[in-house]
């Protein structure tokens, strides 16, 4: 078997320790139904290194090493794939998202958020922009809230101010409104001030198409 390159090497090195489970020291366990042989054997350094937040976690008195026992700390946000993905990324060199990773983007960029990974976010910000479409735009808008994005918020919302015709009247739109009123009048208002591509009609005929029939003219 050949020899691994030294970048290589060099970069997987936490994966290695993680799979080899070298002096572990605390778990990290999915919420839900997940039991205890579910739980990832982890090292609180590595935690500590990637997050500030997992540092003060792991500091605190509820979170204690014994000879026998080794502590679980429980992730209640998460479930099992996503905490899966979530510690692999956490062992990569950070450079890209694994497919897993890629798998569970909405749910890591939310733990970017909590935990304080700012890469992760912007990793996590960058797949989300690079899959916008009019099918997901509202579930990005809903979830740019949660840590006040605005680069994906305004993405998203480009998006539904372009659609606004087939989205406001999607069944996925009525539930939006539902539970979140504020951010769908911001919706409207803008479809209002500013008609999307296909309400844009000549302003020499009035017709609505993006082409004018009877002039030729592009709108």
């Amino acid at each position: 078997m050949a020899a691994q390159p030294n970048k290589e090497q060099f970069s997987g090195g936490l994966a290695k320790i993680l799979e080899e489970q070298w002096q572990v020291d605390v778990r990290l366990k999915a919420g839900g139904d997940s039991d205890e042989g579910s739980a990832i054997s982890v090292h609180k350094v590595i935690l500590a290194s990637r997050s500030e937040v997992f540092k003060k976690i792991l500091e605190s008195d509820e979170v204690k090493i014994s000879a026998e026992k080794v502590e679980t700390v429980t992730l209640s946000e998460m479930k099992q794939g996503e905490l899966e993905a979530f510690v692999e990324f956490i062992y990569s060199d950070g450079s890209l998202l694994s497919a897993k990773m890629k798998q569970h983007v909405g749910s890591l960029y939310l733990a970017a958020d909590k935990y304080v990974i700012l890469h992760l976010l912007d990793l996590c910000r960058s797949e989300l922009l690079s899959t916008l479409s009019p099918e997901n735009a509202l579930d990005f808008l809903e979830l740019a809230q949660i840590p006040d994005d605005k680069i994906l918020n305004d993405a998203a919302f480009g998006v539904i101010k372009t659609n606004i015709s087939t989205i406001a009247s999607s069944e996925k739109f009525k539930v939006f409104v539902k539970g979140n009123p504020d951010l769908a009048v911001e919706i409207m208002k803008a479809s209002l001030a500013s008609p999307p591509m296909d309400q844009r009609y000549c302003k020499r005929c009035r017709t609505t198409s993006l082409s004018c029939f009877y002039c030729g003219d592009r709108l």
